[in-house]
């Protein structure tokens, strides 16, 4: 049999079919509510845990860097003791004043160039030492945040299989009525049920309010609802309405004059009862 096309469906088809949709989709809500703040915080931990290996790898590329600084300055060092060395022997063979203040000079140079490197080499390892320990810091926090992260994620396994083959099945029952309704008023829906709050993007009335924002509805407005010929929406806060009919409630009107009845009824028995 051929599957009805969307746009052939009368209001009323269109609207129970919203509806059984919307009941659905509530349904797989209320399974997502089970999971509470369990993904949100497990995804917290995770993109914590992706930052903090990013900053050990920073702090890595900081202590290659400061180790790097230190190797370097000793090989200038190495070069400026040399020179010391090599100036020191020019010196015992000095032929006048001029020479021998200039090799002097240089010596002078070449040593403060040392203690400028030996300075530079201490604070480069003192650097280095406050990364190391920067690291240590890191890595035991990314221990404890993955030991959290795994508890976690066992909770929020645990809750998924006990919930996930029924949330598949009403999954594939909101896709079997999605595929019922057409595009621009599944769409409409969608956007409607996603600005809501409790996510519900149809209503029926309830005591003659909109049972999504619960204000009054006129009564010409309520029969226009009844009728079912076109899809009408609350003016307060825009999702669609229906009757309770249509959604298979029974009216709390009726329900209040049932209760009623059998008040009085059961006075009457027990008035009855008391004369004879």
């Amino acid at each position: 049999m051929a599957k009805k096309d969307p746009t052939d469906l009368s209001v009323e088809e269109k609207l129970k079919t919203l509806y059984q949709l919307q009941t659905t989709l509530s349904a797989i809500d209320e399974k997502r509510l089970l999971r509470g703040e369990l993904p949100l915080e497990v995804q917290d931990l995770e993109d914590e845990i992706v930052g903090l290996n990013s900053r050990v790898e920073r702090i890595d590329s900081d202590i290659n860097e400061y180790q790097d600084a230190v190797a370097q300055k000793k090989k200038e060092i190495a070069q400026a003791q040399a020179s010391v060395d090599r100036y020191n022997m020019q010196l015992e063979s000095v032929k006048n004043n001029r020479e021998y203040d200039t090799l002097t000079k240089e010596i002078e140079f070449q040593s403060l160039e040392i203690e400028l490197c030996n300075k530079k080499i201490r604070e480069a390892m003192a650097k280095v030492e406050d990364k190391k320990n920067e690291l240590e810091q890191t890595r035991q926090l990314i221990e404890e945040r993955s030991s959290v992260l795994n508890e976690k994620k066992g909770e929020l396994d645990e809750i998924m299989q006990e919930t996930r083959e029924e949330e598949e099945k009403l999954k594939g029952r909101a896709d079997e009525l999605e595929a019922k309704i057409e595009p621009r008023l599944l769409s409409s829906f969608m956007r409607i049920r996603k600005n809501a709050h409790n996510g519900l993007g149809i209503v029926y009335v309830q005591r003659g309010a909109c049972g999504g924002c619960f204000n009054k509805i006129p009564p010409q407005r309520q029969l226009d609802i009844k009728m079912h010929k076109k899809i009408i929406v609350c003016e307060y806060c825009g999702r669609i309405i229906i009757d309770s009919e249509l959604a298979g409630v029974k009216p709390a009107t009726a329900e209040t004059e049932d209760k009623t009845k059998r008040k009085r009824t059961a006075r009457k028995t027990t008035k009855k009862a008391g004369e004879e």
